[in-house]
């Protein structure tokens, strides 16, 4: 336990950051899983409406920092992939 108040209250910025990334973490996953069970089950036309909720979960997970640009962009660029990839598979 840290004994110096300054390390105490950064143990509960860190808890506070902590649970907010694994907010902002599990809304983003929910949101992909979601589009990608969309198209397994061949409805690409609602996983293209859901594309801009997922970019956004996607875009405040990468600018709070949660997520690296990178990967927020190659997460983007694989569903992007795959909806074109179910879409010509009709």
């Amino acid at each position: 336990m840290p004994i110096k108040d300054s390390a105490k209250k950064s143990l509960r910025q860190d808890k506070a950051r902590a649970s907010r990334n694994l907010l902002r973490k599990k809304a983003m996953r929910e949101i992909i899983k979601e589009m990608y069970e969309m198209l397994d089950e061949k409805k690409v036309s609602d996983a293209e409406k859901k594309l801009p909720e997922a970019y956004k979960a996607i875009d405040k997970a990468a600018k709070a920092g949660t997520i690296e640009k990178n990967t927020a962009a190659r997460k983007k660029s694989r569903l992007i992939r795959a909806i074109a990839h179910a879409g010509s598979s009709k």
